[in-house]
């Protein structure tokens, strides 16, 4: 195995990245390729543009929703699914059924790429093994930390175990960390093991989209700082743990009037717990990088990231950043040099660090432009030709 493939491909120049996937046949499941604007949604419809510019030939096998979040990349065949009850924008698909394996046979996929080790994952994971035909499985969501925050928390060994039978009969696994590379690797699953980070839209997320002018719109003081939550509001995210801090702030005599971007199904708890902040919903484009700019602080309480677009995209943007102090996070973020990393158990640490950034504006700045500089090294050519390197190792 190329143990550097994916550790050093976030920091090569997009003009040096060539990675012609001519003869490459795709077949990719995903367990909700365009039905959420998340994430994973995002790298894997991005990935799927590069394969096919660069000469692959996709087929995307998904879930689809009445009103997907947005236009997919690529030929998406609908899989048959259902809701998931109380969370209906994700979808449960059970299975290939034969209409979905003649499809795929008749595509005749040089590869199979799996995104997810639900029901679809695995169902298509045994269909590639009567076919003779390679797996790579990606890993975009911490699955197993999700359960505590639903009180199932009793699920978490057969969680785990589910999970390390799906990866471990894979051909080749990519993580998007070197930490969580590492956990693979200590499973004894060595060469299989790779790394597919992210990149940054730098035309998107610059310190040069920061407007004074969008800022006063809002309500908000020049000199005011505004400390902002940006994600999926959803209980996985940390939104107590968000909304706790906000309140201890204000307990301590901070006039704190957050910006939330972002939307979902716990907005409404949300503006229950925090009156009088700004709910600027789901943006996109121009729009999300001049909101995201003209913010100071980032708090990201996420303990469930595996990679961390949102601090990726904050640092991008130039904001000092206050993280939960775990692998995704410290694998873009030095602490006390790109942002602040603090115990991710309770409110009491993030309101320490936030208070520290509210009272030291040179603190913020320098913070804000060292991870603007960092942010610099992940480019989207570069990590998505990880990809293709690791269908190239895998292929028969």
């Amino acid at each position: 195995m190329n143990e550097t493939m994916g550790l050093s491909v976030g920091t090569q120049p997009c003009a040096s990245v060539h990675a012609s996937a001519q003869g490459l046949r795709i077949a990719l499941f995903s367990g909700n390729y365009n039905c959420v604007r998340d994430g994973a949604n995002k790298a894997l419809n991005k990935l799927v543009a590069f394969l096919l510019e660069e000469g692959a030939e996709v087929r995307v096998y998904s879930p689809t929703s009445p009103t997907p979040a947005f236009e997919p990349a690529g030929d998406l065949v609908s899989v048959p699914s259902f809701p998931i009850p109380g969370r209906s924008e994700y979808r449960i698909a059970p299975r290939l059924t034969r209409a979905l394996k003649d499809d795929i046979s008749r595509f005749a996929p040089t590869h199979f790429h799996l995104s997810a080790p639900d029901w679809l994952g695995t169902s298509a994971q045994d269909f590639a093994r009567t076919l003779g035909v390679p797996v790579v499985t990606s890993l975009h969501t911490r699955f197993e930390t999700y359960l505590d925050y639903y009180n199932l928390g009793f699920l978490k060994g057969w969680m785990e175990r589910r999970l390390d039978r799906f990866y471990g009969a894979s051909d080749y696994i990519l993580c998007p960390n070197a930490a969580i590379a590492e956990e693979f690797r200590a499973k004894g699953l060595g060469e299989k093991v790779g790394i597919w980070g992210r990149g940054v839209n730098r035309a998107i997320f610059s310190p040069s989209h920061r407007s004074l002018d969008w800022r006063r719109a809002q309500g908000y003081a020049d000199d005011k700082p505004i400390v902002l939550f940006f994600g999926r509001l959803v209980t996985e995210k940390g939104l107590d743990t968000f909304a706790d801090t906000i309140e201890g702030l204000r307990a301590r005599g901070h006039d704190v009037r957050p910006l939330i971007v972002g939307d979902g199904p716990a907005g409404d708890a949300m503006k229950a717990r925090l009156p009088g902040a700004l709910f600027a919903g789901h943006l996109h484009g121009p729009d999300l990088g001049r909101a995201i700019a003209s913010a100071d602080i980032l708090v990201n309480p996420s303990v469930t990231e595996a990679f961390g677009n949102v601090n990726l995209e904050a640092m991008a943007s130039g904001l000092a950043i206050v993280s939960a102090d775990v692998d995704s996070a410290r694998a873009l973020i030095r602490d006390g040099e790109h942002g602040l990393l603090v115990h991710p158990e309770g409110p009491g640490a993030y309101i320490n660090a936030v208070q520290r950034l509210l009272r030291d504006p040179a603190l913020r700045s320098d913070l804000g432009q060292q991870a603007a500089a960092e942010s610099a090294n992940y480019l989207w050519p570069a990590v998505l030709a990880a990809v293709v390197e690791a269908y190239r190792i895998t292929q028969r």
